[in-house]
């Protein structure tokens, strides 16, 4: 874990969410982020069975008080789920909420009896995932291509039945939205979608995880240039979005049908191997359709199930889920940051990919939010996204009594980038593209095909894990620090 990345990046994220005071939990250690003074519960007779538990638990318990318990979200709704006011937001610090903690364990013992879940807390769902991002972007050169490049077209195969596919793979993205110049990079000439909503702040400089979404669909178009790619702009609240929030605003996503493959770089832990009760009722659904979910497994760096990608851990869903891992520059090892553990399906290239993010028109100034570290915050030896490229960042300044002067730079179109959220896009590209190019109807099946014959394998963490690289990626040398 970094805990000083994640407390610059939790005040940021306050600071965006001004509405909804945050805490961290499980306690001090930093592995999620959560609303304070809230629960959530399946909405009808399990919302009151936890009300009244709750209110029951507080009345018997020194320093729990029953008067704030109370329904505060909606009676029904397509997620499912509804909140439950426990304790004053107001009270505390931005340690783990006791009012939260006295909720769930009011619950423990009727949970264990039904033998399911009947209460959560209220994560944050978060691109920047354990809200500490893989790294920031860096401005690529003019005379910079994408990495991977873009593939060749692929020519429809037949069909299984001997009758070509018809119309094109379609890949949702559901991310930030597009920047407002993303039609001048050529690749994106099959793209659609929302728009950014703010993409400067009132000095003309660029916010953080801006373009975020249009360096995804870059990715997508890269290695997939027939597919059709939508880009709903879900996560525009600096990335993130409340776990109550979430689940209603994925079921917004597919409103209007649902695509072949669904390409999600944002997700949360939870301290849990059941899945997060806000999404419960979209992945039920999802499940029940055709559509493949690719989803980021994180980079925390940690073994801890990151949802909703470790939904492709549990049998259910083991078909209808694929989560993805990052793998470093040479495409041999595991990235430093990313998460790992047999609840990762595959890995895919994860550091300095090349795409498009914005100043195609004109150059956009951006200011560095993290400081590099000395060495790597996960103990590795090479040189990683942690400490290279330095920069100096506003948020990393603020915290030292004689604050440093952040780095600035400037966008002119391609960026390069590293995380999880950007080998998925990658793994849902080469899924959608072997679909073309076989004529297959299924991504379900494509996927399992293309790990069963396309992939190779990479060392993480001392395990051999399935790979599938890009035919037009171009690894780069990895050196010691």
């Amino acid at each position: 874990m970094a805990p000083q990345r994640f407390h610059e990046q939790f005040d940021h994220l306050q600071r965006a969410l001004p509405d909804v005071p945050l805490a961290m939990g499980p306690d001090d250690s930093a592995e999620f982020i959560y609303e304070k003074g809230v629960v959530l519960a399946r909405d009808g007779e399990e919302a009151r069975t936890v009300e009244d538990a709750v209110r029951s638990h507080f009345t018997a318990t020194e320093g729990l008080v029953p008067d704030h318990v109370r329904r505060a979200g909606p009676e029904t709704n397509r997620s499912g789920i509804t909140r439950i006011r426990v304790g004053d937001p107001g009270e505390g610090g931005r340690g783990a909420d006791h009012t939260v903690a006295g909720a769930l364990r009011a619950l423990r013992e009727t949970e264990g009896r039904a033998g399911r879940r009947l209460v959560s807390r209220n994560h944050l769902v978060s691109i920047a995932v354990n809200a500490c991002p893989g790294d920031e972007p860096v401005p690529a050169p003019r005379s910079a291509r994408p990495n991977p490049a873009a593939a060749p077209a692929a020519r429809a195969a037949q069909g299984a039945e001997g009758t070509e596919s018809s119309g094109a793979v379609g890949v949702l993205v559901i991310d930030t939205g597009l920047t407002h110049d993303y039609r001048s990079y050529p690749l994106l000439a099959r793209t659609e979608g929302d728009a950014q909503v703010r993409e400067t702040d009132e000095d003309g400089i660029l916010q953080q995880y801006v373009g975020h979404g249009t360096f995804i669909a870059g990715l997508v178009a890269a290695v997939a240039p027939d597919t059709d790619v939508t880009v709903r702009g879900t996560l525009n609240d600096a990335g993130a979005i409340l776990e109550s929030e979430f689940g209603e605003r994925l079921f917004d996503a597919v409103e209007d049908g649902w695509p072949d493959i669904i390409s999600l770089s944002a997700g949360t832990s939870n301290g849990r191997v059941d899945g997060l009760l806000g999404v419960a009722a979209f992945m039920e659904e999802l499940r029940d359709r055709g559509t493949l979910l690719v989803a980021a497994a994180g980079n925390n760096g940690s073994a801890a199930p990151f949802w909703p990608a470790a939904y492709a851990s549990l049998p259910e869903y083991a078909d209808a889920v694929l989560s993805v891992g990052a793998l470093r520059g040479d495409g041999e090892f595991g990235a430093c940051f990313s998460n790992h553990g047999p609840w990762v399906k595959v890995y895919a290239p994860g550091e300095r990919l090349t795409s498009a993010l914005t100043g195609f028109d004109s150059p956009v100034p951006y200011v560095y939010q993290h400081s590099t570290y000395e060495a790597c915050r996960y103990g590795f030896s090479y040189s990683c996204t942690c400490r290279s490229p330095r920069h100096t960042g506003v948020l990393s300044e603020a915290q030292q009594v004689t604050p440093g002067k952040p780095d600035q730079v400037m966008f002119e179109g391609l960026a390069s980038w590293s995380g999880t959220s950007f080998a998925t896009p990658l793994v849902a590209g080469l899924v959608a593209a072997h679909m073309t190019a076989h004529g297959l109807t299924d991504p379900r099946a494509a996927a399992r095909r293309l790990l069963a014959t396309g992939s190779e394998f990479a060392e993480v963490r001392g395990a051999h894990v399935p790979a599938l690289l890009p035919p037009t990626w171009q690894p780069a040398q990895v050196g010691p620090a």
